[in-house]
């Protein structure tokens, strides 16, 4: 919005201007350096932008500071040197705290701000925080990724965006430079939808592809082997071809790390919750949403809670005792 009425002003002045190279002289603000936070801030330091940041773990703060990042005490600060932010957060009391709380971004926000959450929350604190932007005259858009550090890394994700539709193309402007997709989904709170529905079908596909390479190791076929004819036949999926669960099938995967990185268990029980709940509001029945839920929650239970998702494997492997 302030940058739409900055180009308009421009144009009645009869200036040329690009508005790739202005904007990229007007600081972007990031708060949560994570592990999506951390790679998505520097992709937008590396297309140029001018990033002030914060997180509430300090250390966290280090890598984007030293390739040129301004670190700041709180989200608030982010607020008063940045009209355009983006966040990303855990969860929903998280984002809640961050936009308003006592330090929080709607404290010293300017009229026009642009607000992207990418974080994984609840639709309904989505449409909440937007309300409460709305009332300090910005605008908060959703916008949740899908890709994984990976793709995070290699400014691959995908984007998917919830908001005014006359704000999207601002929005992407910035997207653009983290991610190789970036969809718009209607209003508010629908990028939010579509990113739970997504994770509940990645979860469910990865208990089915982990329950299948045991099954089949344990009827004497080579994992490689199975993983390969898996991957040319109708039981193919991103599970088994690009993230598998078995130790040993691929490199640069978490499983071929002791299930290190990636996406942790805790954060699919999280966003398996909020299928639930979801499920729960609308009264559609999700009967494998509901059991892999549970898996998840028991995996947290027993010490998976910070290891990638794909862990699974490992868990079921040990629930009938084979380690």
């Amino acid at each position: 919005m302030y940058l739409r009425y900055y180009i308009k002003t421009l144009k009645e002045k009869g200036k040329s201007f690009s508005t790739r190279s202005m904007a990229s002289k007007t600081p972007v603000g990031f708060v949560g350096l994570g592990n999506m936070g951390n790679p998505m801030a520097k992709n937008l330091l590396q297309h140029g932008y001018p990033v002030i940041a914060t997180d509430v773990f300090p250390e966290s703060c280090k890598e984007v500071q030293e390739l040129g990042a301004q670190i700041v005490d709180n989200p608030a600060e982010v607020a008063d040197k940045a009209d355009r932010i983006i966040t990303m957060l855990p969860s929903s009391p998280n984002v809640i705290e961050v936009y308003t709380g006592p330090n929080g971004i709607l404290k010293k926000v300017k009229k026009g701000s642009l607000l992207i959450d990418s974080s994984t929350i609840d639709p309904a604190v989505s449409k909440e925080m937007a309300a409460a932007a709305e009332k300090m005259g910005a605008v908060f858009m959703d916008a949740p990724v899908s890709g994984g550090v990976g793709a995070a890394s290699s400014a691959k994700l995908t984007f998917m965006v919830g908001g005014a539709e006359e704000e999207f193309t601002a929005a992407k402007e910035l997207l653009s430079c983290m991610g190789a997709n970036v969809v718009y989904c209607g209003q508010v709170g629908t990028g939010q939808a579509a990113k739970i529905c997504n994770n509940m079908l990645l979860a469910i596909g990865m208990i089915g592809t982990s329950e299948t390479m045991n099954l089949g190791i344990r009827l004497g076929l080579d994992p490689k082997l199975l993983a390969k004819i898996l991957n040319m036949s109708s039981g193919r999926c991103w599970s088994s071809d690009t993230y598998n669960p078995v130790p040993g099938v691929m490199e640069g995967v978490p499983s071929g790390n002791n299930y290190q990185g990636g996406f942790g268990t805790q954060l699919m029980a999280k966003d398996l919750g909020l299928a639930q709940n979801t499920a729960t509001n609308t009264k559609t029945p999700v009967p494998l949403g509901s059991l892999a839920h549970q898996i998840y929650r028991m995996m947290c239970a027993r010490g998976y809670a910070n290891k990638d998702f794909s862990s699974v494997f490992q868990f079921l492997r040990e629930e009938e005792g084979q380690q």
